[in-house]
C-alpha cells in the first residue's frame, strides 16, 4: 500500500514493532525493495527532526477532531497510525499537528491499522497540494 501510493519511508520503533523480515517481509510482497523502513528509537523526537523539515504530522485516530478529508494539507505529511486495539500513543499524539478520523458510514467506526494506511493514503493524497 505504502508503495503504490509512493510514500517516500516508514518510521517505526525500535521496540514494539514487527522486524522487516518473516510475516512483514512476505506479506509486503516486494514492495520493500521500493519502501525504505526507519527504526527510530523515539518517535517524538523524530517528529521534531521533520517538522523541522516542513512535514505536517497528522495522527490517524477514530476520535479525531476533523474528518481527515477536512483537512487541508501540504506535502510533505507524516501520517502517524497507531497499534490495533490501543491506537496512538497520547505521548506521542500530543505530538501531532492534526489529530483527524476517518468518517465511516457503517456501524463500525474503527479499521485494522492496514485497511486504515490504505484508505488514509487515499484521502491525504487527494486533498494535498
Amino acid at each position: 500500500t505504502a508503495a503504490a501510493f509512493g510514500v517516500k519511508a516508514i518510521i517505526m520503533t525500535e521496540r514494539y514493532s514487527p522486524q522487516a523480515h518473516g510475516v512483514l517481509g512476505k506479506s509486503a510482497s516486494g514492495a520493500l525493495e521500493h519502501v525504505p523502513i526507519i527504526t527510530v528509537k523515539n518517535l517524538r523526537q523524530s517528529f521534531d527532526v521533520m517538522k523541522e523539515k516542513n512535514f505536517t504530522v497528522v495522527g490517524l485516530d477514530s476520535e479525531g477532531e476533523k474528518n481527515l478529508s477536512q483537512l487541508k494539507l501540504k506535502m510533505p505529511i507524516l501520517l502517524v497510525l497507531g497499534a490495533e486495539g490501543k491506537g496512538v500513543r497520547p505521548s506521542v499524539r500530543e505530538s501531532c499537528d492534526y489529530l483527524a478520523r476517518l468518517d465511516l458510514p457503517g456501524a463500525i467506526k474503527s479499521l485494522n491499522v492496514s485497511n486504515a494506511a490504505a484508505l488514509a493514503l487515499y484521502v491525504a493524497h487527494q486533498i494535498s497540494e
